[in-house]
């Protein structure tokens, strides 16, 4: 039985960090690309960050480039989305996600289109983030 599990959400101010880690069980996440996405309240869920399986090439979207970084531990089969300099936009609840085809991976999340990104495989059952004073 496959599962990605998130933690690391949890109430931060404007301006601190958070690492959130999704740990995977029943697959090698090495063999998935990874993307990381997020849903706010009344909105759109959207692409925050993805990672490619083949060479580790990184994708973020505008609204987090410069401060968030997605990384792999291969060693411990998980992949983190380290992010700083938060803001209350950031708040929302972060979900990570696998996909074995890498390119179709990259193509999904740079498109933006919700519906594209139910097409990864896998999906962990999400961890708020919350940026408040």
């Amino acid at each position: 039985q496959v599962q990605l599990v998130e933690s690391g959400g949890g109430l931060v101010q404007p301006g601190g960090s958070l690492r959130l880690s999704c740990a995977a069980s029943g697959i090698t996440l090495s063999n998935y690309a990874i993307g990381w996405f997020r849903q706010a309240p009344g909105k759109e869920r959207e692409g925050v960050s993805c990672i490619r399986s083949s060479n580790d090439s990184t994708y973020y979207a505008d609204s987090v480039k410069g401060r968030f970084t997605i990384s792999r531990d291969n060693a411990k089969n998980t992949v983190y989305l380290q992010m700083n300099s938060l803001t209350p936009e950031d708040t929302a609840v972060y979900y990570c996600a696998a996909e074995p085809n890498e390119n179709w991976a990259v193509q999904a999340f740079r498109g933006g289109l919700s519906a594209h990104f139910n097409h990864y495989d896998y999906w962990g059952q999400g961890t708020q983030v919350t940026v408040s004073s």
